[in-house]
C-alpha cells in the first residue's frame, strides 16, 4: 500500500494526499529502494547539519515516492527518542581484521515521516554519551566503531530490500561501506547489483587513520597505494569511499567547483577533479512548512511577504527577552551558530569597529571557550546592544530568524549553509562571505549582502552598506520582499537527487574503482 504525504492548501491547511508513484525504476520497471547510511539523523542524534540533511532528503524523497530507508547508529540518544522498536531478524556476526563483534538490526515499528529508519545496535560501541566523542576528544576506538557499522549495515541490507537498490553513504563514517561493498563482497551476485552514491557534507573532516589500520580494519593491503585508500602515508576514509563510489554529491554546486582546487580542495582536489561529472553538487533544501513566518508558531506574530509589519512585533520581543533598548531605528544583526573559526568569529571579533557599529548584535550558539568568553565580556561592556546565550534552542532559532533584520554568516568555509536560506525565509538578509554554498543562495543587493575576502576590513564594510540601506526603509522592504520570495524547498534538491540517481542506475555513473 502507497503511504501518504502530507500537503498544503491554497488556503494554507495541512492535508494528507496519497504519495505519487516511484519515480526511480530499474531497466525491468521495478522500483529502486534508496537506503541513507548515516552516522546521526534528526531527532534522534545530531551535532550538525549532516543529520537535518540526511533527514530532509530521505523524508521529501519519500514525499516525492521514492522508497527510503536509513540505517544509522543505535546511539544512546536515539535510544531514547525512538520509542518502541522492533528486532529485525536475528543477531549476526560482524568480521574484520582481528574482531569478531555481535550485531542486532531494529527498526521503528512506524515509518518517521514515511521513511522507514533501521538501528544497528552494539552497546559497547553505541551506548555513549557522545556520537563521536566526548569533554572534546573523540573516541579512542572510532576506526572500530565506524568499521563495525558500516560492515553491519551492508549486512542488513537484504533484510530491509529485496529488489534494486542504491546504497547512498554520508560522509567519512560511512564511506567506508562503499569501499567493503567493492572489495569483502566483491562476486556476490546481490551485491554486485547494489548501486552507490557517497554525500560530502564536510570535506573538512576525512578520517585519517594511521597505515596500520588497513590491516586491522580488515581492508585488502594491495589497495593501500596512492590509487585507492593512501593519502601522505595514512589511510584516508573519505577517498577510500570517493574511489569506489559511482557517484558523489557535495552540498552545493559552488563547493563542489571549490573541492576541485587546490585551495578549496582539503588535500583531496585531485580525486575530486578524476570523478568528472560523477562528482557534482546539490544545495541542500529547507522545509518550508515548518520555517514560514505566517504560520510558525515559535514566533511572536505571524507575517508574510504583503504584511510586513507584523515582523516588527517579533524584533521587538527579541529585544526584550535579551535585554536589548526596544529601537526600531537600529538594524539587529542576528548569529546563529557554532561558535567556531569556520563560522567567522575570528573576523568578528578581531576587529572592534564592527560591534562598535551603531547596530544592536544576538548571538546564540555554543563552541570554543575563548569565543564566547569574548562575546560575553562584549556584551557585558554594552549590554543595551548586544547579547549571547549559548544554550541553542531551535525555538530560539525561529525567534531570532523572525526578529533580526540581518543574520551574519561570515564563514571561512560553508558547504552549503542552511541557516541563510531560513533567514531569507523570515525577511532577514544574509551578510555573507562569497564562498561554499552562501555564494549559491544569497545574491548581492537582491537578497542580501556579500563580501569577499576572510577578513575583518571587508566585513565592516558589508556591514556599512547594509546599515546605509536599512536607513532607507522603501528599498529595505524591497530586498526583504526579494528574499523572502526565493524557494529553497526539499522538492527542488529532491528533483536533482533524482537525476544522479537515475544515472547510477542506468549505469552512466559508474566507478572505474582507480584514479
Amino acid at each position: 500500500m502507497r503511504t501518504r504525504r502530507c500537503a498544503v492548501t491554497e488556503t494554507g491547511d495541512r492535508r494528507w494526499v496519497e504519495r505519487p508513484p516511484c519515480p526511480l525504476k530499474d531497466s525491468e520497471g521495478r522500483p529502486v529502494t534508496v537506503v541513507h547510511l548515516a552516522a546521526e539523523y534528526v531527532p534522534f542524534a545530531r551535532t550538525g547539519g549532516l543529520a537535518e540533511a540526511a533527514n530532509g532528503l530521505a523524508k521529501f524523497s519519500t514525499f516525492a515516492g521514492l522508497d527510503s530507508a536509513v540505517i544509522m547508529p543505535l546511539h544512546r540518544s536515539a535510544r531514547e527518542t525512538a520509542g518502541d522498536l522492533e528486532e529485525v531478524g536475528d543477531r549476526f556476526e560482524v568480521r574484520f581484521g582481528p574482531h569478531i563483534h555481535s550485531a542486532r538490526l531494529y527498526r521503528m515499528r512506524k515509518p518517521h515521516e514515511r521513511a522507514h529508519v533501521f538501528f544497528v545496535r552494539h552497546d559497547g560501541f553505541f551506548d555513549r554519551k557522545g556520537i563521536y566523542g566526548e569533554d572534546g576528544a573523540d573516541y579512542h576506538d572510532n576506526p572500530e566503531r565506524w568499521a563495525f557499522f558500516c560492515l553491519a549495515a551492508l549486512g542488513a541490507l537484504p533484510r530491509i530490500a529485496d529488489g534494486p537498490l542504491i546504497l547512498h553513504a554520508h560522509d567519512w563514517h560511512s564511506a567506508l561501506a562503499l569501499t567493503y561493498l567493492r572489495t569483502r563482497y566483491a562476486g556476490d551476485p546481490w551485491y554486485e547489483q547494489v548501486r552507490t552514491v557517497l554525500s560530502v557534507h564536510n570535506a573538512g573532516y576525512q578520517g585519517h587513520l594511521p597505515a596500520e589500520a588497513v590491516e586491522y580494519l580488515g581492508l585488502p593491503t594491495e589497495l593501500f597505494t596512492w590509487r585507492h585508500l593512501e593519502w601522505y602515508g595514512k589511510l584516508n576514509l573519505l577517498k577510500a569511499g570517493l574511489v569506489f563510489t559511482d557517484a558523489a554529491v557535495t552540498v552545493s554546486p559552488n563547493h563542489a567547483r571549490e573541492l576541485r582546487t587546490p585551495a578549496g580542495g582539503f588535500g583531496l582536489q585531485e580525486v575530486f577533479a578524476w570523478m568528472g561529472p560523477r562528482f557534482s553538487g546539490i544545495i541542500n533544501g529547507i522545509d518550508q512548512m515548518g520555517w514560514d513566518p505566517a504560520t510558525d508558531p515559535e514566533i511572536a506574530a505571524h507575517f508574510d511577504a504583503q504584511n510586513l509589519q507584523s515582523k516588527a512585533e517579533c524584533k521587538t520581543a527579541i529585544q526584550e527577552s535579551f535585554g536589548l533598548e526596544r529601537r526600531s531605528d537600529l538594524p539587529l544583526f542576528g548569529m546563529a551558530a557554532r561558535l567556531v573559526t569556520q563560522k567567522g568569529l575570528e573576523i568578528i571579533l578581531g576587529h572592534p569597529q564592527l560591534l562598535d557599529l551603531d547596530a544592536q548584535f544576538v548571538f546564540i550558539g555554543s563552541g570554543e571557550p575563548r569565543f564566547e568568553r569574548a562575546l560575553h565580556r562584549w556584551a557585558a561592556s554594552a549590554p543595551g546592544r548586544i547579547a549571547v546565550d549559548t544554550d541553542f534552542t531551535d525555538t530560539l532559532e525561529h525567534q531570532l530568524m523572525a526578529g533580526a533584520d540581518l543574520l551574519l554568516m561570515p564563514c571561512q568555509y560553508e558547504p552549503c549553509g542552511l541557516t541563510q536560506m531560513r533567514a531569507q525565509r523570515y525577511g532577514a538578509l544574509p551578510l555573507v562571505r562569497r564562498v561554499g554554498g552562501l555564494a549559491d543562495t544569497v545574491d548581492q543587493g537582491i537578497t542580501g549582502f556579500i563580501f569577499d575576502g576572510f577578513e575583518a576590513e571587508p566585513l565592516v564594510g558589508a556591514a556599512l552598506r547594509s546599515i546605509d540601506l536599512f536607513a532607507r526603509p522603501g528599498e529595505w522592504e524591497r530586498m526583504m520582499r526579494a528574499a523572502m520570495a526565493r524557494d529553497f524547498s526539499w522538492e527542488q534538491s529532491v528533483a536533482k537527487y533524482l537525476n544522479v540517481y537515475r544515472r547510477v542506475i542506468d549505469g552512466t555513473f559508474r566507478a572505474p574503482i582507480a584514479p
